[in-house]
């Protein structure tokens, strides 16, 4: 079945939404769970997408464009338009591995800020996709990741409240014109 959502991974010069930055207030506020996947849903999440694509991300959750609603739209695959985007409503992990790895990752709400951060190396999380039907996804690599960097969006958190290297995190903020007292460490 064609996906509901489709639209052309392409740059567009005016994306339909605006991305929020670290130290906006919707980015801390947790989201809402949709209750019915409807067109609105489908209509969010295609300019969701398209504004993904127009800024160079792989994943992108509905708080970062200031929609309050547990939506997340990941590609890992921007290239290849073969490859369909991974459409997340209401996601909620199940099962994450004991085995963590750190790995570099970067935010469209962050922009030029790169760092390490620990996180399970798999997590299976379920969810209701475009057309509301529930679903199940196992994922390990990037995509575990991405899902788990998306995921925390709609809970208020973002990757660098999870950076354990203050100092670096300091640094590198501060040279992006960031607020360090916007991040709020996860204990």
């Amino acid at each position: 079945m064609p996906s509901l959502v489709a639209v052309e991974k392409q740059k567009l010069e005016k994306p339909p939404l605006e991305i929020h930055y670290l130290g906006d207030r919707v980015l801390r506020q947790p989201a809402k769970r949709i209750s019915s996947v409807d067109n609105e849903i489908r209509q969010i999440v295609r300019e969701m997408l398209q504004t993904m694509y127009s800024a160079d991300g792989i994943g992108l959750a509905a708080p970062q464009v200031a929609v309050n609603k547990q939506l997340i739209v990941i590609d890992c695959e921007p290239d290849n338009p073969a490859a369909p985007p991974l459409v997340l409503i209401n996601p909620t992990i199940k099962r994450a591995s004991r085995e963590v790895c750190a790995d570099q990752e970067g935010c469209l709400s962050i922009p030029g800020v790169y760092m390490d951060v620990i996180r399970p190396e798999m997590v299976e999380v379920s969810y209701k996709d475009e057309q509301g039907r529930p679903k199940t996804i196992k994922a390990t690599g990037l995509l575990s990741r991405a899902i788990q960097h998306e995921m925390d969006h709609l809970n208020g958190v973002l990757f660098v409240d999870r950076v354990d290297n203050a100092l670096a995190l300091t640094e590198e903020l501060k040279k992006k014109g960031f607020s360090v007292q916007a991040v709020k460490p996860v204990t």
